[in-house]
């Protein structure tokens, strides 16, 4: 089993689709709604279509079932990992730990071997990790509660990954199998998203607006084309060139987001004093630098005295 050109290039667009969905729940102000109504809407469509849709092979039902409880907990690990990071810097620790994983789990789970350039693809792939992410610096960017949570939702991609890929193999049906997955898989995260929001159930359907459920389409389509991939091509070369989406989305986040790493940011002064008003991402890596056991970031802080005002030192104002 090798991974053709024309398999490589239909990894690569599933890659695009899946940062431009991850991208719409990173600019949302309700990223567990958003999530909710994005993966609803796929598996909406997708419910639509089991009428008309043969089942896999019933031999693939338990991992469809493993499946569903991996990818809630997924969701759940990528919402946290959103909630403290920029989308420049969660996103690729959680897309770039997976592939390590699944290189070694399809070894000794899919039975696959890895040659040379397998090998070498999915380090260099890792090794982006650490330049994408920012870490190794010394100065972190994200608040440190990102980290554990973006790894440990790597993990559970991997183990997703590994767990479909033995799944669309024993359910002879790929495309069968794509389907049912993402028919049931969002349905704990919509009754909880339901249950959360429950009494601004309408505004927030109402924030949601279109972009959503087109994100539905996008995150649906992606995984689908991986599934179909997972049958076709090795499943190390799948993950790691699925990944991908990291740089795209590293690229989304500084270009539409406003994510950047450089200590230079436009602001106005807003007193003789020096006092400045600037954007949140311009100075929040600079707030969880100084703000020693607090949380600043997400509770704010309010010089009541010139003294007590904390100047970082790597921003200025122009």
């Amino acid at each position: 089993m090798e991974l053709s050109l024309g398999v490589a290039a239909l990894v690569l667009f599933s890659a695009a689709l899946h940062a431009g969905w991850n991208t719409m729940v990173k600019r949302s102000g309700d990223s567990l709604f958003t999530t909710a109504v994005i993966m609803g809407t796929g598996s909406a469509v997708c419910a639509l279509l089991l009428p008309w849709v043969e089942p896999p092979d019933p031999a693939s039902w338990p991992y469809l079932a493993v499946s569903v409880l991996l990818h809630n907990l997924y969701f759940a690990l990528l919402l946290q990992a959103y909630r403290f990071g920029d989308l420049s810097q969660a996103y690729p620790i959680a897309r770039g730990t997976s592939p390590l994983i699944v290189a070694t789990g399809s070894v000794f789970l899919l039975g696959e071997s890895l040659g040379p350039l397998q090998v070498g693809g999915v380090l260099l792939v890792a090794g982006g990790i650490a330049s994408l992410a920012g870490l190794g610096r010394p100065r972190a960017t994200v608040d440190g509660r990102a980290v554990p949570y973006a790894l440990a939702c790597g993990v559970s991609i991997g183990a997703f990954s590994l767990v479909d890929a033995l799944g669309v193999r024993a359910s002879q049906r790929p495309l069968s199998f794509a389907v049912w997955l993402t028919a049931y898989e969002a349905l704990p995260l919509v009754l909880f998203a339901v249950w959360r929001r429950r009494h601004t159930l309408a505004e927030s359907l109402g924030s949601s607006g279109w972009s959503a459920p087109v994100g539905g389409l996008l995150a649906a389509g992606a995984y689908a084309i991986a599934l179909w991939a997972y049958a076709h091509a090795p499943a190390a070369s799948v993950a790691a060139l699925r990944e991908t989406s990291v740089v795209m989305a590293a690229l989304i986040g500084a270009l539409r987001l406003g994510e950047r790493d450089e200590p230079w940011c436009s602001a106005s002064f807003v007193s003789p004093k020096g006092l400045i008003m600037t954007n949140h991402h311009c100075v929040r890596e600079q707030i969880a630098a100084i703000q020693g056991p607090n949380n600043w970031v997400k509770d704010g802080f309010a010089a009541t005295a010139l003294g007590e005002t904390r100047e970082p030192d790597t921003t200025y104002a122009m």
